[in-house]
């Protein structure tokens, strides 16, 4: 069991309960304790949007108090369901995206909706979601209503992602991808589940660098076996199962999530995953992914 608790952004939408109900399932697996952390932001262009005053109004103490009512409720509900478990709420005060990254240092694992209201508006979108992904100091794990999930109340929501299906990670060899690695088999292992490993790369990479498709396989085969080799040792009892293609990351890796529980990506890569989590790859997992999908950085 880990001390370092599993932050939960929670607002109280139903994007949020469904965070919360993958935080939890993750949770059970891990023995870890489960934080919900809701971002009170008082002062933004439009007005405060949340529990307790209508949008465009300024929240007064009576909101504040709501909002810790909501959370606290929000902690007790999912404690009550998940009695093994220890669960925890909070309400903070600061922009959204600069309190998360804070409070992710002592984490460790944030988990995100998709989207939300209050402090949480437009999270997944908007620059929030790339911004605490990008600077987080721990993994973080963005979870959308639409892969699966439903808001059925705080700690009972469905939880996204095929449960009997593998934990997909995308790996080029890059520092940042193999932590992603080490991350991924640890998950598969707690869970149980097999392990899918994908290195991609454009024909058009391959072209450039005078490799021909087969040199270029068994290239990439032996890569992915080298990296992989370490932890076969460790986790001898996880299946692995490996996929190199010529084709592009993201539609790999977004195809692969179809069927996975979670796809596990790093940073930032090279090669065919150059850019993972700033360019366009990691925006269209994060948005169109049919899984949660979590990004490893190193702390």
């Amino acid at each position: 069991m880990s001390d370092e608790e599993i932050l939960v952004g929670y607002d109280g939408s139903a994007d949020a309960d469904v965070a919360l109900a993958w935080a939890l399932d993750e949770a059970t697996h891990s023995g870890r304790p489960v934080r919900l952390a809701y971002v009170f932001e008082w002062l933004t262009v439009a007005g405060w949007i949340g529990p307790g005053v209508a949008p465009g109004m300024w929240p007064d103490d009576t909101a504040r108090r709501q909002v810790e009512e909501l959370v606290q409720q929000a902690a007790g509900d999912a404690a009550a369901r998940h009695p093994g478990l220890t669960v925890h709420g909070e309400v903070f005060d600061g922009p959204p995206s600069l309190v998360l990254q804070e409070r992710s240092a002592q984490a460790g694992l944030l988990v995100l909706g998709s989207r939300g209201h209050g402090g949480f508006a437009g999270l997944l979108v908007g620059s929030t979601a790339v911004s605490v992904s990008a600077h987080a100091h721990c993994p973080v794990v963005i979870v959308r209503t639409d892969t699966g999930g439903g808001g059925a109340g705080a700690g009972d929501a469905v939880v996204p992602g095929r449960r009997s299906g593998p934990v997909v990670v995308g790996v080029d060899g890059s520092d940042s991808s193999l932590l992603a690695l080490g991350w991924a088999v640890e998950r598969a292992a707690q869970r149980g589940v097999p392990l899918r490993v994908v290195r991609a790369r454009s024909p058009a990479q391959y072209r450039s660098q005078g490799f021909d498709a087969d040199e270029a396989a068994a290239t990439e085969q032996t890569a992915v076996a080298d990296a992989l080799a370490p932890w076969r040792e460790t986790f001898p009892a996880v299946p692995v199962d490996v996929e190199v293609a010529t084709q592009s990351p993201q539609s790999l890796l977004l195809a692969a999530s179809r069927d996975a529980q979670l796809v596990v990506v790093g940073t930032r890569g090279r090669g065919g995953l150059r850019g993972m989590l700033l360019g366009s790859v990691s925006q269209q997992l994060i948005q169109h992914a049919a899984s949660p999908v979590a990004v490893i950085r190193q702390r």
